[in-house]
């Protein structure tokens, strides 16, 4: 599995508490996933589309701009989210050598306190 630093898990899978005026960039981390010889190639993210929801959690610019790749690394950044919704993102990787394979996470949207 691939390193969700900062992430949750509970029964289910993992995921991370997003507070819906929050725009940040989250990390998942392949490292320990692929083959020293291999790196990350490209990248898909999709989020789960929610049927009427208000401000659904999406990406602040477009995908093109929004998901990027730094070494074994790729940086998903979201913003809005409607409070009480939980949202599935898909990550798909297509690695040097052309190996495919994607992960699933959670964004629970809520308050977040300290």
């Amino acid at each position: 599995m691939a390193n969700l630093t900062g992430f949750k898990r509970d029964n289910t899978s993992a995921y991370i508490e997003k507070h819906p005026d929050a725009n940040i960039q989250y990390g998942v981390d392949w490292t320990d996933y692929l083959n020293a010889s291999d790196n990350i190639n490209s990248a898909t993210v999709t989020i789960e589309t929610i049927t009427g929801d208000a401000s659904p959690l999406a990406f602040p610019t477009d995908a093109a701009t929004d998901v990027n790749i730094a070494g074994d690394v790729v940086g998903i950044r979201l913003t809005n989210g409607t409070t009480g919704n939980v949202y599935n993102v898909d990550c798909k990787i297509v690695t040097t050598n052309g190996d495919t394979d994607s992960r699933r996470f959670r964004i629970v949207i809520g308050a977040k306190h300290l």
